[in-house]
């Protein structure tokens, strides 16, 4: 069962999607919250595995809200979803740099939100390719934390070659086909590589690749081959 928390301002919204959830046999919603704070509280409460939360709210907006979650240890199993009625921004940039699993616009199709929580639950990024190119080259035009690099030198080389795929935007199946291995194995590299980078999720080891310098934004358009 995938347990989910409710976190907007907006009565309307979290209803409509309250009532969505409900009607999924495999998703409950556990709690709904109506600030940041309060969604704060309810999640260290409910422990969910998905906190699906607006970007902007009183008290405590989306972007602290993800950024505490994060900070806290009791919380690591909690993937928070951004949402958001403006698409990618520089609010989602730096939701995505606290630590959300991605972002959903608020007037997706019901089938697609429906997916996107079941893809969120499993630990996968809610961001495409096309997502993440645009991301990096609207946003991340240097390194912004070099200091990542004495951790990058932990990865062997396989885990920098993954890593840096998954910052191109492929699938643990295309990155074990570039690299001749296992889906299997792919995914293996690509845990060990957050383990080591201290990456919640794989939004956040996207972030860490362009940050760090491994990858940059013309990587992103032109992925190597073989």
């Amino acid at each position: 069962m995938i347990r989910v928390l409710l976190v907007d301002d907006q009565p309307l919204i979290r209803s409509g999607f309250r009532a969505l959830l409900d009607l999924e046999d495999d998703i409950e919603v556990v709690a709904e919250a109506a600030d940041g704070g309060e969604g704060l509280a309810m999640a260290r409460q409910h422990l969910p595995d998905i906190a699906l939360i607006d970007i902007q709210m009183p008290v405590i907006d989306g972007i602290e809200a993800t950024r505490l979650i994060a900070a806290d240890p009791t919380l690591a199993g909690v993937h928070v979803v951004i949402l958001t009625n403006y698409g990618l921004d520089e609010y989602v940039f730096n939701a995505l740099r606290a630590g959300a699993a991605g972002f959903l616009v608020k007037d997706i199709q019901p089938a697609d939100f429906l997916h996107s929580v079941r893809v969120a639950a499993r630990g996968d990024a809610l961001l495409a390719p096309s997502i993440t190119r645009r991301l990096i080259d609207q946003y991340v035009t240097q390194p912004l934390n070099p200091g990542t690099g004495a951790e990058l030198k932990e990865l062997t080389t396989r885990e920098r070659e993954a890593v840096t795929m998954v910052a191109q935007g492929l699938s643990n199946d295309e990155i074990a086909d570039r690299m001749v291995i296992s889906p299997l194995t792919a995914k293996t590299h690509v845990n060990r590589a957050m383990t080591k980078l201290h990456a919640r999720d794989r939004a956040q080891l996207v972030v860490l690749a362009y940050e760090s310098g491994l990858v940059t934004p013309r990587d992103s358009r032109h992925p190597r081959s073989g």
